[in-house]
């Protein structure tokens, strides 16, 4: 084993009630790494997070942390710490004694104590904050407060569990940065959890794409926006098309009714494959130039492009361009090699990537059941 890892899943298997939340899971993180674990609500995220903690004891499988099998360790005795988006800060201490509490249940020096505790309040950009009440504090405060809390203990690994979901979207994007940087300067471990994408791809050294207790995917944000396994981690991580086609030879795939080249290889002749066409690699030409032709169907203005819903054959395709072309216009697409990307079929194929019933209010609809909702 790499001596650079730090913990080590071997087919973890955990059940609620009978129901299978975590299904033979495999997993290495490496020391100093930010990894997070990115899926939607119920597919077993936050149950991996708390089988690292030691909240959960799997049915089967082995928690190795630095070489030792720990499944017996109890959580307060692991070299872990976690944070929840309920920071759990506590009411009638104040900053500096909420950060200290940790040190002095361990009956650490006073001199320890407050080294440690100006240091952290330091790291977390809330010098002067010592004899604040908790109560007097902003959300985002407080998320620096149980921040500072669990990183004076000095664990060699942070967990946090979507820690920012209670925080407006600015204050969101401010403390993603802010997270980064803490962890480089601490030089610890952090293992994240959301169901956000672009908090996963934005802050992340590898993202761990999660559905049904299974992990889908493993790679760095880059690899997983780009290079997506299946259907599943292409419709979740961003927007994508999701087209049937078929690969006729080496870089050569049929799709929509036209013969593309692609950069992908390896498949069998004519076999059935999913292909991937992201929104923005999408090239609007008139309908004489196109390899593709269409009608636009809807059109939203999104800040920086439009979202234009466009009608080929019955297939609905997104493309985000700065150009605006009024609904009912027929366009042409022009997709060059590298914007097609090949997956092979999997359980998820034909169920994303057709944006026939696309609306904003639907988007908003699932976010908020999600954002109510209780993880598992």
């Amino acid at each position: 084993m790499e001596n650079n890892i730090i913990i080590d899943l071997k087919n973890i298997s955990v059940s609620f009630d009978g129901e299978p939340i975590l299904k033979d899971l495999n997993l290495y993180i490496r020391d100093k790494e930010f990894i997070t674990f990115l899926g939607p609500s119920g597919c077993g995220k936050t149950t991996t997070l708390r089988v690292i903690a030691g909240f959960i004891e799997p049915d089967s499988g082995d928690v190795i942390f630095d070489n030792k099998r720990i499944n017996d360790v109890p959580p307060h005795k692991r070299q872990v710490n976690t944070i929840f988006q309920r920071y759990a800060l506590f009411p009638h201490l104040n900053v500096f004694e909420n950060i200290a509490f940790g040190l002095r249940l361990k009956k650490a020096p006073k001199q320890e104590i407050e080294e440690t505790v100006t240091a952290m309040l330091k790291l977390v950009n809330l010098k002067g904050f010592e004899k604040r009440n908790i109560q007097s504090l902003s959300g985002g405060q407080q998320q620096r407060v149980a921040i500072a809390r669990a990183l004076a203990n000095k664990p060699r690994v942070l967990l946090l569990d979507e820690p920012l979901g209670a925080l407006d979207l600015k204050l969101r994007k401010d403390m993603q940065n802010e997270l980064k940087n803490i962890q480089q300067q601490m030089g610890i471990t952090f293992i994240y959890v959301t169901h956000d994408q672009e908090e996963a791809l934005s802050m992340s050294d590898t993202v761990v794409v999660m559905n049904n207790g299974v992990i889908q995917q493993i790679g760095t944000p880059i690899k997983i926006y780009n290079e997506p396994k299946n259907a599943f981690v292409a419709d979740f991580i961003g927007e994508s098309n999701i087209i049937d086609g078929i690969m006729r030879e080496d870089f050569q795939v049929d799709f929509s009714g036209h013969r593309f080249e692609c950069l992908d290889k390896g498949f069998a002749p004519n076999e059935k494959v999913d292909v991937v066409v992201r929104p923005e690699d999408v090239d609007v030409v008139d309908v004489d130039k196109g390899m593709v032709k269409g009608e636009v169907t809807s059109v939203t203005f999104k800040g920086v492009h439009f979202e234009t819903i466009v009608d080929i054959g019955g297939f609905k395709w997104m493309i985000q361009s700065t150009d605006y072309h009024e609904v009912g216009k027929k366009i042409g697409l022009f997709i060059e090699p590298d914007a097609i990307h090949i997956m092979k079929k999997s359980e998820y194929s034909g169920l994303y990537g057709d944006y026939s019933s696309f609306s904003e209010e639907f988007d908003e609809l699932s976010d908020a059941s999600v954002d109510n909702g209780e993880e598992e």
